[in-house]
């Protein structure tokens, strides 16, 4: 279970939210919800461990996830909303890469299964369009259906509807083999959460 406690943010000298707290169960799917600037990339960092709230903790299996660290780290993926792929590299050893340093060893066979999921050429990434390149950093979905916890910042940008649609379907099966996840989205969607906080409320 993840559990966020009185979690507060500040950037910049602003108060982006303050006492926030909610809890999420496997087989749940929650929105965060507001406009630019209102805090949902820094919450889902918070969520990730990649940055410290202002106050308030971060808890997993009631553990906060400062002093489980990387044993925290290999229960869930991350899709940040900026591709953080390596141009030189292929959109294979991007993925690959990303699985090893998470701690997270999958087969050559399988990542080909992910590319091939999102008709995915094994280019170089920077000759693959920005649409291409958000499907190669969000191929490490297909690999990661045994991590429980999914924390996905804005999934639909720059993706066309059949891409936008496997998303959809990918997140649904998470959350319907017990798998939790939360995201951010400016963009209809078809997936239905089980919650939404509103930053903006």
């Amino acid at each position: 279970m993840l559990e966020a406690v009185d979690l507060a943010c500040e950037r910049g000298g602003r108060s982006l939210f303050r006492g926030l707290s909610f809890a999420l169960r496997g087989g749940e799917l929650l929105r965060v919800a507001g406009p630019n600037g209102s805090g949902k990339t820094s919450l889902l960092r918070i969520l990730c461990g990649l940055l410290p709230p202002t106050t308030g903790a971060v808890r997993w299996e009631g553990t906060e996830v400062r002093r489980l660290r990387e044993e925290y780290s290999k229960q869930l993926v991350y899709i940040g909303h900026a591709a953080a792929v390596k141009d030189d590299l292929t959109a294979a050893e991007n993925l690959r890469i990303a699985c090893t340093l998470a701690g997270h060893r999958v087969s050559p066979r399988r990542i080909q299964q992910a590319l091939d999921s999102f008709e995915l050429a094994d280019l170089p990434v920077k000759r693959l369009s920005q649409g291409q390149r958000r499907r190669a950093v969000l191929a490490r979905l297909v690999v990661s259906d045994s991590l429980p916890l999914w924390l996905l910042d804005e999934p639909y940008a720059a993706l066309d509807a059949a891409a936008g649609r496997l998303v959809e379907e990918l997140i649904d099966g998470h959350v319907a083999r017990g798998g939790a996840v939360v995201f951010t989205t400016h963009q209809d969607t078809r997936v239905r959460a089980s919650r939404v906080i509103d930053l903006d409320a």
